[in-house]
């Protein structure tokens, strides 16, 4: 799965404008937001848990518009908890925006 990034930079660049260090700050709690929510992933081993973790991961990427990760999300909240595949995909999205 390829990183698009237009919605995403568009979002970020709108809510920055000319400011790199406040680009720089957005990408940060997007990235560490992702990273949170990745993290109570791979620590769910109930439904619930799993669903509240995967919702709040969809809650961040659509606040950022970023429509890959939202699809992400959904793949997690049809998915039974802890699938790794999942998990997988979500970090590779995640790494990619970091070195982007």
């Amino acid at each position: 799965m390829l990183y698009e990034n237009g919605s995403l930079d568009a979002t970020l660049a709108a809510a920055a404008g000319e400011d790199p260090a406040l680009m720089a700050e957005l990408r940060g709690a997007f990235a560490d937001s992702v990273e949170r929510q990745v993290d109570l992933l791979k620590r769910s081993r109930c439904d619930a848990n799993w669903n509240i973790a995967a919702l709040r991961l969809k809650g961040v990427a659509a606040g950022f518009h970023a429509d890959e990760l939202i699809l992400l999300a959904e793949e997690a909240i049809d998915s039974a908890p802890g699938e790794p595949t999942v998990i997988r995909k979500i970090e590779t999205f995640l790494g990619n925006f970091r070195t982007t």
